[in-house]
């Protein structure tokens, strides 16, 4: 009997869990239909704060990301900036953890993206910045 029970839980539980999914299945394609959602390029630049010669970071972290600001302004694209933590291999196979800035833009110019990339490895004296790209669906919510 006791097994019975647990069964008969188990099976309300993921009953719930389907209608659970169903709803949210149907209020996605509400949205979607509501608020015109689209496809979009998303465009994220990842650029590392060491120094290329001294593999050190020389500035505070909040420095370069007001000097990041202010070249997407100049650019007049829209954009989100956030900081994350990680590691990579240079080519002689050393190990190197560092502060990255993360550039997000939405349906930017692809020249402009690279003219945004060339000006960071710059500025921010970089072997290279990593480009990467993906379709979203998105759509402004009014």
């Amino acid at each position: 009997m006791a097994h019975y029970g647990g069964y008969r839980l188990l099976r309300e539980k993921l009953l719930r869990k389907k209608e659970l999914v169903e709803s949210l299945k149907r209020s996605a394609g509400e949205i979607s239909e509501d608020h015109r959602m689209t496809h979009m390029t998303e465009t994220r630049l990842y650029i590392g704060l060491n120094d290329a010669d001294t593999k050190k970071q020389l500035y505070e972290t909040d420095q370069y990301k007001e000097l990041l600001k202010k070249i997407c302004y100049s650019y007049h694209v829209p954009f989100s900036v956030g900081i994350e933590e990680g590691g990579y291999f240079h080519e002689n196979g050393e190990y190197v953890e560092e502060k990255s800035l993360v550039l997000t833009l939405i349906d930017i110019d692809k020249e402009d993206i690279r003219r945004i990339a060339q000006d960071l490895c710059s500025l921010f004296h970089q072997e290279s910045v990593l480009i990467t790209e993906d379709v979203v669906r998105g759509g402004y919510y009014t």
